[in-house]
């Protein structure tokens, strides 16, 4: 007879297969040691220098980068304390769209350093209020660091200078090209006219075509499709445009019917009764001034030889999406069945044209003046190297996105980071109680960026930390990581054009400590059995995601 264990109290209240887990080794101790290996991952793909990270995720595709969010977000974490992170670096990605890396190194640090803070014997709560107090003394420095702002924000070598040390995070060696192409990119959906600028990151579209390199990428004002045109004409100047959701197409009855034809003559008169129709609700489309039209769905052959007969362009768009962003660039409506638009209904296009841009035959909607759209046509020998550029353009429009809510600068490289461990280790000192060594660890955390970069670059950490401490004791706070020494060099990165966002700082540093914290203020983890029934399909076929 096998003998019976009794269960504790707690577990006897929950269902079989239930896991519970408290105390410091094994529930505080599991978070710390979860957090701390995710912040590990991302860390050496951090600055210029980071490396590429090759991720194949469960659909089977390929993703090789050294962008944190992408990352992530492929990987799936399920650590109840890692996905808290991952939290926090979301956040950092909707609400900036760069600086997601900083967030989870700095996270991943101070659990770090608060591992040794509880093994020294201070609670949780010590910590975390040592924590909370840094971090609100480092957004109070973080606006006495500002180094300049940009002053006008439809200016492209301004923008450009911004925006280029969060492309070069990504695309070490091309950040001066597409700085440049995203800040034209940008500034071309802006209103000239209008005093506040209104900035919408999905206007700036993105077109990948194999082939060249990376330095044949340009923009184009308005969009472009990688399809080419249904009809005859392949180019139309001054085109007044008609939207269609629907397919363009003979008419169909919504229920099944039987015709009895009872003669060859009778076959005839019921076709030619349908190309009449057909014929005089495209003669009635033609007789607007449209001379193109944009179908949502299928154009029949009919359909074609009436539009071509009547000297009318088709372009057909299948993706929805498309079809609204299409819509918005024209200043068009899209029509849900087949009928001749009002005034109000038409776009207007300055010039439609089929071209091909390497071996690919593509249909561009050029607006000359006052696009509200603009696409950035990405050149390169592989799919991977157009995706990775197609990241660090996204990086860079919410980067400009940013700007026009906050066009504050501040030192990068490493500078700022270094400034503000300075003045909270200085901070530490003056304050009483056991929050004071919590927060000597904060500053301590901040060092993990500059250290970071310098590792990722293959130079002495140690003694790069020890020449920007130097540099900044002696009052230069734009000391920064001169990266492209290959020595433990600083320099004045203002002056170099190295720059980040106030906005990526002031985020980071909260989300950060905020995701810290929660995780210290876990000391207990209960676990359900899982739920049983059939697994999902794997989906090997299915589709990104528009």
């Amino acid at each position: 007879m096998a003998l019976h264990i009794p269960r504790g109290v707690l577990q006897s209240m929950m269902k079989d297969g239930a896991k519970h887990f408290s105390g410091f080794d094994e529930a505080i101790l599991r978070n710390l040691n979860a957090a701390k290996e995710l912040a590990h991952m991302t860390r050496t793909s951090y600055g210029p220098n980071g490396m590429n990270k090759m991720i194949i995720n469960h659909i089977e595709k390929l993703f090789v980068s050294n962008d944190a969010a992408t990352m992530i977000k492929e990987m799936e974490i399920q650590h109840p304390a890692a996905k808290i992170l991952v939290y926090s670096l979301q956040m950092q990605e909707q609400e900036i769209g760069d600086g997601t890396n900083f967030v989870i190194i700095l996270a991943g640090t101070l659990l770090d350093l608060a591992e040794e803070l509880l093994r020294m014997g201070l609670s949780p709560t010590e910590v975390i209020e040592g924590y909370e107090m840094a971090c609100k003394r480092a957004t109070e420095i973080l606006s006495d660091l500002i180094c300049g702002k940009v002053a006008n924000l439809r200016d492209e070598s301004e923008i450009s200078a911004a925006i280029k040390t969060s492309v070069a995070s990504k695309q070490y060696g091309y950040e001066d090209f597409l700085s440049n192409l995203i800040a034209k990119a940008c500034i071309t959906t802006v209103a000239p006219s209008s005093d506040r600028i209104l900035f919408n990151v999905d206007n700036v579209r993105v077109a990948k075509i194999l082939g060249s390199g990376v330095l044949g990428s340009r923009v184009l004002r308005g969009m472009v499709f990688r399809r080419g045109v249904e009809g005859e004409i392949k180019e139309l100047k001054n085109a007044k445009v008609v939207v269609y959701s629907c397919p363009v197409d003979v008419s169909q009855t919504e229920t099944k019917g039987t015709v009895l034809l009872k003669s060859a003559d009778e076959l005839l008169e019921f076709s030619k009764g349908e190309e009449n129709i057909l014929e005089a609700q495209i003669q009635a489309i033609a007789e607007t001034g449209c001379n193109l039209v944009v179908s949502g769905g299928k154009v029949g052959e009919m359909a074609l030889h009436f539009l071509n007969k009547y000297k009318v362009m088709v372009v057909r768009i299948p993706s929805k999406f498309d079809l609204r962003r299409l819509c918005r660039t024209l200043g068009a409506t899209a029509l849900p069945k087949i009928m001749p638009p009002t005034a109000d209904e038409c776009g207007s296009c300055d010039r439609v044209y089929l071209t091909e841009i390497g071996d690919t035959t593509v249909t561009v909607f050029d607006q000359s003046q006052d696009s509200i759209v603009s696409t950035v046509v990405i050149r390169g020998s592989s799919d991977n190297i157009m995706d990775d550029i197609e990241r660090s353009i996204d990086d860079g429009v919410n980067t400009y996105k940013a700007l026009t809510k906050d066009p504050r600068l501040v030192p990068g490289a490493g500078a700022t980071e270094i400034e503000l461990a300075k003045e909270i280790s200085s901070y530490s000192e003056t304050c009483p109680g056991l929050a004071q060594y919590a927060i000597k660890k904060f500053a301590q955390a901040l060092e993990a960026l500059p250290r970071a970069l310098a590792e990722n670059s293959g130079v002495n950490a140690n003694e790069l930390i020890s020449n920007l401490y130097a540099a900044h004791q002696a009052g230069d706070k734009s000391s920064g990581f001169d990266i492209e020494t290959g020595k433990a060099d600083v320099k004045n990165v203002t002056e170099s054009g190295i720059v980040d966002l106030y906005l990526v700082k002031y985020w980071g540093l909260k989300f950060a400590t905020d995701a810290a914290a929660t995780v210290l203020r876990v000391d207990q983890i209960f676990m359900s059995k899982p739920a049983g029934g059939p697994k999902p399909p794997e989906g090997k076929n299915r589709d990104d995601d528009d």
